[in-house]
């Protein structure tokens, strides 16, 4: 089964066409595209890509454009599946106000538990930092911190010296005591971050253990994956496209 998936993200809609574990022709279109109503310049971009396909499924954070992305999309004639905590079928939500859990959320653990087994921890580097643990019992829940360009930005917005930090500003960065403004940014950053990202995931695993819980796998995507400092990237398996693979089962699990 060939699905057009499409994560609607703050910023950025991320798509791509997907065939169980293969991801290809992947993109992104600007979400403030869709504010001022229906895109025709989406539906030209993903025409080329539909040969073959037989439905598509999406997810939204931002509920005001989902209207205009369905109406972008329905001049295609196929089956359009948008996934919520309503229509996420073969995940259980242990969890006591499932509509507040984002739908990306939701797809990364459907893909998660179709692919990797449970227990599982997911940690999503996008605008915020999220974790989301699945365990037998289903979504459970997790933590949701400041994202690295949050972080940076912040520090800009909010003081009158402190220059914005590139990307490439935070992966060269060396020793531990800062010789300048932007080499000791870059170590409170791209160093603190590692550091906040590594005690969250320490206090989830001592929690599971305490519980009994097995040994859970430990999955990143999202693209600050790559300001994590080495040592921390090792502690996990990282899928680029998670939430586009959750988008494809979520299609097929229709009842």
């Amino acid at each position: 089964m060939k699905i057009l998936t499409i994560d609607v993200g703050n910023t950025s809609c991320h798509y791509g066409i997907v065939t169980g574990q293969t991801v290809t022709d992947t993109g992104h279109f600007p979400t403030d595209g869709f504010r001022d109503g229906e895109s025709k310049a989406f539906a030209t971009l993903l025409e080329p890509l539909l040969k073959g396909v037989t439905g598509i499924s999406f997810c939204s954070v931002v509920p005001v454009i989902n209207a205009h992305l369905e109406a972008s999309v329905r001049r295609f004639s196929l089956p359009i599946f948008h996934l919520t905590h309503k229509s996420c079928h073969g995940l259980d939500l242990a969890y006591p106000h499932p509509e507040e859990i984002g739908q990306d959320r939701l797809a990364n653990a459907i893909a998660v538990q179709q692919y990797y087994g449970v227990p599982a921890i997911i940690l999503d580097m996008g605008t915020a930092v999220t974790f989301d643990i699945i365990t037998s019992a289903g979504y459970e829940g997790g933590i949701i911190a400041p994202g690295l360009a949050v972080m940076t930005r912040y520090l800009h917005e909010q003081t009158a010296l402190l220059p914005e930090l590139s990307e490439a500003d935070l992966l060269n960065f060396e020793g531990a005591i800062g010789k300048s403004t932007v080499h000791a940014m870059r170590l409170g950053v791209a160093v603190g971050f590692s550091g906040m990202v590594d005690a969250l995931l320490a206090r989830v695993l001592t929690e599971l253990k305490t519980r009994g819980e097995g040994k859970p796998v430990v999955l990143s995507t999202g693209g600050s994956i790559a300001n994590l400092t080495k040592d921390w990237v090792e502690k996990s398996h990282f899928v680029e496209d998670l939430t586009l693979m959750g988008l494809a089962v979520a299609f097929g699990r229709q009842v």
